[in-house]
């Protein structure tokens, strides 16, 4: 038998994901239609927006196909390794864009609320625990964020020299650490609380405040700060 590939062109033009993105703009795009153009083509039995629907339903949503191997992605029938990668690549460089149109918006940090607008959208619904601490100067600007750990918060994992060794090579004033918890309650444990106290007492040895320590649930936070636990 003779296998048929669908492929975006096979749709009416109006129904065409590239065509309305040039017409429209990619704000006006449903997120299957931009995973379809990112797959580019389909198979014998789905067109690629077919295949980004069922990559979606899959995974159980773009949150959560940020996470997923090269493996998971190809469990979706129609979905190989070129594809996966393709997902992966362009996923991975959404982040690295977020990230460095966040160091580049010379941002002033003044509260928990702006740290929380920075990382909310990147560390919410992750599966695994992220540890990343936000470089200010001397005018609380943002420097740069910068991803220390992925695990389980304990002092074995964020070890004072792995989180202050950006900091200094940054010549930071301060730092306010951030990492979410993937049940989506971001109420703190008590390693969070000894891991936050820790890193304060060393970052006043070497003259880098700890500002703050946000932990990120499901978009929500808590700030240890504003909770007592940081001097």
């Amino acid at each position: 038998m003779v296998e048929y590939n669908l492929t975006i062109k096979d749709l009416p033009k109006e129904e065409r994901p590239r065509e309305k993105l040039v017409k429209f703009g990619a704000k006006a795009m449903s997120t299957a239609e931009l995973l379809a153009l990112i797959i580019r083509t389909g198979n014998q039995d789905d067109t690629a927006i077919e295949l980004a629907n069922k990559l979606l339903i899959h995974a159980g949503g773009l949150k959560f196909i940020k996470e997923a191997s090269l493996e998971e992605l190809q469990e979706v029938k129609g979905i190989g390794i070129a594809k996966a990668a393709q997902v992966s690549a362009t996923i991975e460089l959404g982040q690295r864009v977020w990230m460095a149109s966040c160091e580049q918006d010379s941002t002033v940090i003044r509260s928990a609320q702006d740290v929380s607008n920075l990382l909310l959208a990147k560390l919410s619904f992750l599966q695994k625990e992220n540890f990343v601490i936000i470089l200010l100067d001397t005018k609380n600007q943002l420097i740069s964020i910068e991803e220390i750990s992925i695990g389980s918060l304990n002092n074995s994992i964020v070890h004072p020299r792995e989180v202050f060794k950006p900091a200094i090579k940054r010549s930071s004033a301060a730092i306010i650490l951030a990492h979410n918890h993937p049940s989506g309650n971001p109420e703190p444990s008590t390693e969070d609380i000894k891991v936050t106290q820790r890193l304060q007492k060393a970052g006043e040895l070497i003259g880098i405040e700890v500002l703050d320590h946000l932990i990120i649930g499901e978009q929500n936070y808590i700030s240890l700060r504003e909770q007592g636990y940081l001097e």
